[in-house]
């Protein structure tokens, strides 16, 4: 390998990374096949799950690099080449993501409601199966046809495509840019990151909530929390943070990054501590003020999660996202093991897929989705296999994993707290 002041390094996807990645993106196929001959709505309900997911950690990357673009920071500089390889991977994840909801709204089942058979849709069944807005269907649900100009197929489609589209767009800019700073150098193009960056942090604060409402919180149209599209968000920026942090470590472990030191470490640690008080935040006042109101339309989202089903994951998703995170991370030195902050990552990253099946199940699935089952374990292995082939390849296509034209990155290299 070479050494850090060597700006010629190069990521060199072989080996046990591309192979495991590829036996794990076989696991999630054949768990997916299996899953839709034995339960295919808790299939769809796994697909979502981590559709939506995958999309969130890709999408994190933009907005880090936008952050520290925005900010002018210089400590981040010389791994900037990581979030930006998960933003080459966010268009891909988008189109996965939208074809699963697509396939979920288009595909229907059986069930009984009201005595009459109904062919509902596996996702979104509460919104866009047929008849909810007719007067003279005996499925006509007022509630739901007073959100009718925000909740139907043609603009719930458009919106997805035209927010995710624009966080590919404007991410890909960031990346452009940054690799046309190495080749020609010069500040220009330093200039209009910045300018893309405070575009994109614009446009995700405004949207991202409505992302949140639309892909997880729309599966319950009846419920609603002005706070759910903030809770999303917070959830999106931890997960996808322990997913860099994770990333970063392991790739120094295997000699690359050779300048990444513990003071770095220390900022990633110091960002997940932070947040995850913050998503704590979030939950805890959402729960809070749902419990003070006790109004039925709104009691009843967490009512679904108190069942005995759901309520010993609903109580160990706060233990995991909150109790784990602000223990071992709440001293400075814990901020600057790596070891330890790798197992932090690993325990981030669970609870957050955790969180998002207590988002996700007791809608879609009903008590028949209590556990964790072969659809869970192997989509979610398929999956992450998935994103570590993408953003491991995307990562072999920059020609140096140091920008050697940053204006910051002297600062970077020489990073000291």
């Amino acid at each position: 390998m070479n050494t850090h002041n060597s700006f010629d390094e190069r990521f060199v996807f072989e080996g046990k990374a591309k192979t495991w990645s590829l036996i794990a993106i076989a696991i999630g196929v054949i768990a997916i096949i299996a899953g839709f001959l034995v339960n295919a709505d808790r299939t769809f309900s796994n697909l979502l799950l981590m559709g939506y997911y995958f999309t969130c950690v890709c999408a994190a990357g933009g907005v880090f690099c936008a952050i520290q673009y925005a900010a002018q920071a210089g400590w981040s500089a010389s791994m900037i080449r990581i979030p930006q390889a998960f933003i080459k991977v966010l268009p891909i994840a988008a189109a996965i993501l939208i074809v699963i909801i697509g396939a979920g709204i288009h595909f229907t089942h059986n069930v009984v409601i009201h005595g009459q058979t109904v062919a509902q849709p596996y996702l979104y069944a509460q919104w866009a199966t047929p008849g909810l807005t007719d007067p003279k269907s005996p499925l006509y649900d007022p509630m739901v046809t007073g959100k009718s100009g925000f909740l139907n197929i043609p603009f719930f489609f458009i919106r997805l495509v035209l927010f995710l589209g624009l966080y590919s767009l404007i991410g890909w800019m960031l990346v452009k840019y940054s690799v046309s700073e190495d080749e020609i150098g010069g500040m220009s193009n330093y200039k209009k990151s910045f300018n893309a960056a405070c575009v994109f942090l614009l446009i995700f604060g405004l949207t991202d909530p409505l992302f949140g409402f639309d892909a997880i919180m729309s599966l319950e149209a009846r419920w609603y929390s002005t706070m759910f599209g903030w809770y999303n968000l917070a959830a999106l920026w931890v997960s996808g943070l322990a997913v860099l942090t994770l990333t970063m470590i392991l790739l120094k472990e295997k000699g690359y990054f050779s300048w990444l030191t513990e003071d770095h470490m220390h900022n990633m640690g110091l960002y997940m501590f932070a947040f995850s008080i913050f998503w704590t935040y979030v939950w805890f006042f959402q729960f809070l003020l749902t419990y003070y109101a006790n109004i039925p339309e709104e009691a009843v989202y967490f009512y679904k999660r108190w069942e005995p089903e759901f309520k010993p994951w609903f109580w160990l998703n706060i233990v995991i996202n909150f109790a784990a995170p602000f223990l071992m991370l709440m001293a400075r030195d814990y901020k600057r093991k790596f070891n330890l902050l790798k197992w932090v990552s690993i325990i981030i990253i669970l609870g957050h897929w955790l969180d998002y099946y207590v988002m996700i199940m007791p809608e879609t699935v009903g008590p028949k989705g209590r556990g964790f089952w072969f659809e869970e374990v192997g989509i979610f292995i398929g999956f992450a296999g998935l994103f570590t082939f993408l953003m491991l390849n995307a990562l072999s296509k920059f020609k140096s994993l140091v920008p050697k034209n940053h204006p910051f990155l002297e600062e970077s290299l020489h990073h000291h707290i």
